[in-house]
């Protein structure tokens, strides 16, 4: 289950943007830890608007409220068992916390059930200038981001310089300009198929009764702030040549999410990889019974990407030799974790 920060500045619209993904989960269950590691398991409240800093009532009889962050791994343990239904984890982050800081927590969560999902960003493109004035640390907090929002860009005069200068400040990230907060929810986490939940409304289902459009008025063409590339092969991939394309990842590539076949360097298994700036895991699973032919399938999603060019770089890393290299999926095994090594040991975007 991935897990994202979103962090920002006060007034920059975590909030909001958070409220516009819980009306447009596509039908996953997302559930948050707000502010100061409040758990809110989200669907099973009645209105987004109900978020607060410390206490939340949940239909399901849990209260928490503000806590110390020492207690994050329980936290994360309630909303990840099987019960709960949730799809995907959001820790909205204080608007003074330290991004560092909360990555570094997920990274080292003793639960062997979630993984990094990215550290997102939230600029307020009005106030940009100020805030960086006031506040010199944000050229830190993007630095160390995988995705930033640049908030408000319908407020703000030079929305294009706010975005220029972002974009010199950021490693690598994916940059998307935004206004109320309004992203695609298919740029952070998978869209679950809508499922009957009994006894309670999703806000998905309160938004389509209060709007008649599943995707809100506002909510149109949100797909036009990032790319994707699907990539689909029979041939298998030679793991060096992989490594290669993964390390050299361009700029703007937010997320990598799908299955690899090795072939002969590995008959046995397929690979899940997952992906997000610059965190990178591979976990092998027996390939399904029967599945044949085995086919490599990846998703890519970014900003500003040439989906041209990286669908003729993932084709070049095809190889249907028939012997293997000895040695060439080192490099694929060092992304590949044991439960008991998730403490942080991958190299982390902070």
């Amino acid at each position: 289950m991935p897990v994202l920060v979103l962090a920002g500045f006060l007034g920059s619209g975590k909030t909001t943007l958070l409220n516009h993904l819980l009306h447009h989960s596509g039908g996953s269950r997302i559930g948050a830890i707000v502010n100061d590691f409040g758990a809110i398991e989200i669907d099973a409240m009645a209105v987004a608007g109900a978020l607060g800093d410390s206490t939340v009532s949940l239909g399901n009889g849990c209260l928490c409220c503000a806590v110390d962050a020492g207690e994050l791994d329980l936290y994360l343990d309630r909303l990840t068992r099987p019960g709960a239904g949730i799809d995907v984890i959001v820790i909205e982050a204080s608007g003074l916390a330290e991004p560092q800081e909360l990555v570094r927590m997920v990274l080292a969560s003793e639960n062997p059930g979630v993984v990094y999902g990215g550290l997102v960003e939230v600029v307020d493109a009005a106030e940009f200038d100020d805030t960086r004035a006031r506040h010199p640390e944000i050229d830190r907090h993007l630095a160390l981001a995988d995705l930033v929002v640049v908030n408000k860009v319908d407020r703000a005069d030079g929305a294009e310089r706010v975005l220029g200068t972002v974009r010199s400040l950021v490693d690598r990230a994916a940059v998307v300009p935004a206004t109320h907060g309004r992203v695609d929810p298919e740029l952070l986490f998978d869209r679950r198929p809508r499922e009957e939940r009994v006894g309670q409304l999703s806000f998905d289902d309160l938004s389509t009764a209060d709007e008649g459009d599943p995707h809100g008025p506002h909510a149109g063409h949100l797909h036009a702030g990032y790319d994707s590339l699907s990539f689909a092969s029979d041939v298998p991939l030679d793991p060096r040549r992989l490594m290669r394309f993964l390390d050299s990842r361009p700029d703007g590539l937010y997320r990598i999410k799908g299955y690899v076949d090795f072939g002969p360097h590995d008959p046995r298994n397929r690979y899940a990889v997952h992906a997000v700036g610059r965190f990178l895991r591979f976990y092998p699973e027996p390939w399904p019974a029967g599945a044949r032919p085995r086919r490599t399938q990846l998703v890519l999603i970014g900003s500003g990407i040439d989906v041209p060019l990286l669908g003729k770089e993932l084709q070049a890393c095809e190889n249907d030799a028939p012997h293997a290299d000895e040695h060439g999926m080192w490099g694929v095994l060092r992304y590949v974790r044991e439960p008991e090594d998730e403490q942080g040991s991958e190299e982390p975007p902070v």
